[in-house]
């Protein structure tokens, strides 16, 4: 059986077709090796709506336009050290239009932009400068 997503528009068209030349919906299932409810639900969508495509979308409308995407990358840019919540105050008061920080976050994670913590080191003191260096003088010969 293959999945829906290999039925493309032509194959569609072909299944179709055949249901129109009085074919049995069975045996054009077993002949084009796809489940008989997808060849079922592909009729009735043709019978009710006239078409064979598959519907794009579905979800939920994003809330930034892809202009807005790049203002907010842009603006993250330019002052490498504003938070994510800083820069949706920016774009608040640029556009009049609120988005989350949450929103932010996540385009500038599609431009590859990520918060970064510094890395807090413990200093090393003298003493552990010469213990490390005496430990590598006496094993500076190991193979």
């Amino acid at each position: 059986m293959s999945s829906r997503h290999d039925i493309d528009d032509f194959m569609r068209g072909r299944i179709i077709g055949k249901i129109e030349e009085g074919q049995k919906i069975t045996d054009v299932a077993w002949e084009f090796d796809i489940a008989h409810s997808v060849a079922s639900r592909l009729w009735k969508s043709f019978k009710t709506t006239g078409m064979c495509s598959r519907r794009h979308g579905g979800g939920r409308v994003r809330s930034t336009t892809p202009a807005e995407d790049r203002y907010i990358v842009l603006s993250a840019k330019r002052n490498r050290s504003t938070t994510a919540q800083q820069v949706a105050n920016q774009f608040l008061a640029a556009s009049g239009k609120q988005i989350s920080r949450k929103t932010v976050a996540r385009r500038l994670r599609g431009e590859g932009l990520y918060a970064r913590r510094p890395v807090v080191c413990v200093p090393l003191t003298r003493q552990h400068r010469t213990a490390r260096l005496q430990w590598c003088r006496e094993h500076h010969n190991w193979t």
